[in-house]
């Protein structure tokens, strides 16, 4: 059952697919999909040229082909590079996606987005608005009907950017471990959630988001037992890798 503080699905695809397709690419979206989740957490970040992309790393050489860093080639050029053959040879020649076709599928599949606003150094303001702006122009103009995304970020200048552009669209304040003025600053942010490392979230922590009334997202779970805890101290929602142990519906 929902609560007030999260209209939003509670169990969450993160990157895709997990770790079981390559993440952050449309093969991911779908196989994720194909496990029945219509909720999914990826990254964007701004290429050369300001359009936004999905990916998670802000240097090329890890899940994408290359060298150097995303801020340093146009949107054409990384969406040209492979971002599946390190994960197998099955998803060889994987394309890394622009947020518009990510956007796109998610729309037409009936997907949830929690969009983590993840900038390059130095990229904060930009990357918040850019993804902010474009996302609040696509909505607008969406055929399919579905559940708002949600922006999440560790960069408070990046959601104080989103909240400035597009301030209908929700946030969730992202951090690792939970800071003294929490409160403080999701209130700045107009922000609906704490999204937080699971690992360093205790249970008189969430106790006290909750009482505060806001949403508390988790990541990232992949244990199934820990799941049970964390939702059994109120945390929301959750992204977990392990799609295959902790599907959808899980409870």
């Amino acid at each position: 059952m929902k609560s007030k503080s999260w209209p939003y699905p509670r169990i969450v695809a993160h990157r895709g697919g997990g770790t079981l397709a390559p993440e952050n690419t449309l093969a991911a979206m779908q196989y994720g999909l194909q496990h029945g989740f219509h909720a999914v957490e990826f990254d964007v970040m701004l290429s050369r040229d300001h359009v936004p992309v999905v990916v998670h790393d802000p240097e090329l050489g890890r899940t994408v082909s290359g060298a150097g860093g995303i801020a340093d080639y146009s949107a054409a050029e990384l969406t040209a590079m492979d971002a599946g053959s390190w994960f197998s040879a099955q998803y060889a020649g994987e394309h890394l996606p622009t947020y518009r076709a990510v956007f796109d599928f998610c729309q037409e599949n009936h997907i949830w987005m929690n969009v983590e606003i993840k900038p390059a150094p130095g990229s904060d303001e930009a990357t918040g608005a850019a993804v902010a702006e474009l996302s609040r122009t696509w909505l607008e103009t969406a055929s399919h009907a579905t559940l708002p995304p949600l922006f999440s970020s560790f960069s408070f200048e990046a959601l104080l950017a989103a909240q400035r552009v597009a301030p209908s669209i929700a946030r969730g304040f992202l951090v690792d471990v939970v800071p003294s003025d929490w409160e403080e600053r999701l209130r700045a942010l107009g922000a609906v959630a704490l999204h937080t490392n699971q690992k360093n979230l205790t249970r008189q922590l969430a106790h006290a988001v909750k009482q505060a009334g806001y949403g508390l997202f988790c990541y990232t779970v992949n244990d199934p037992t820990r799941a049970r805890e964390l939702l059994s101290w109120g945390v929301d929602a959750f992204c977990s890798d392990r799609i295959d142990l902790i599907g959808p519906d899980f409870s």
